[in-house]
């Protein structure tokens, strides 16, 4: 089902960034951006807690099309909410196209058989499994390149801040987190560097299916 307290879009600028305190065995659990807007500062925590698990995270880093993030790029600064759905501006790692740019390869003549290759590709990216520490670092790496933040999730129930920056579907049912799988509410950190190019972070951890259905349940 959607998220508990909607969903939406986080605009502003950069003010603070730090990890948490890893734990006894140095795992890290969390990156938090703290984002400037009009309202105050805002903490974003994009959750890298790897479950246990030694390659529990997964992330990759996407360059996205400026043309495709132009109604996006358009807003004030400040908290959005977004519907869940396509229109919006919503994100989802599986069904948006914002998030698949095609795969372009400079060849005189296309075969049907690498037409067919690279929208495979286009639509099953890989991605980079490993731990906390190491999302982080790519996280960072992409934080940063920026100069404006659009960070995706649920807002903080009570005070500025966001949270569930990381795929909402997919989860197992019956694995604790399965009452908030739904489609078109995922989260995610993206910037716009100086020269006007757009990179994103995705994050999600290995117990989340790569394949949904429609109410967000693994397929």
């Amino acid at each position: 089902m959607p998220l508990a307290n909607g969903y939406g879009v986080l605009i502003g600028t950069l003010h603070d960034y730090y990890r948490d305190p890893p734990d006894d065995f140095g795992r890290y659990y969390h990156g938090n951006l703290v984002i400037h807007a009009p309202a105050g500062n805002y903490k974003c925590a994009i959750d890298v807690d790897p479950k246990n698990m030694p390659d529990g995270v997964q992330w990759r880093t996407v360059r996205l099309r400026a043309l495709d993030f132009a109604a996006l790029s358009s807003l004030a600064d400040g908290w959005h909410p977004l519907a869940s759905d396509p229109s919006s501006g919503a994100l989802d790692y599986i069904r948006a196209a914002v998030l698949h740019p095609p795969v372009i390869v400079h060849l005189l003549r296309f075969s049907s058989c690498l037409n067919r290759l690279l929208a495979w590709l286009r639509w099953n990216p890989p991605w980079k499994s490993g731990t906390g520490f190491q999302a982080l670092t790519e996280l960072e790496s992409v934080i940063y390149a920026g100069t404006r933040f659009f960070v995706f999730g649920e807002p903080f129930s009570s005070g500025l801040g966001v949270h569930n920056v990381h795929q909402n579907q997919g989860d197992p049912v019956g694995g604790g987190h399965d009452a908030e799988n739904w489609i078109w509410q995922d989260g995610g950190t993206i910037v716009l560097k100086p020269d006007g190019s757009l990179l994103g972070f995705l994050n999600k951890f290995q117990t989340q299916s790569f394949k949904t259905d429609q109410t967000g349940r693994p397929a």
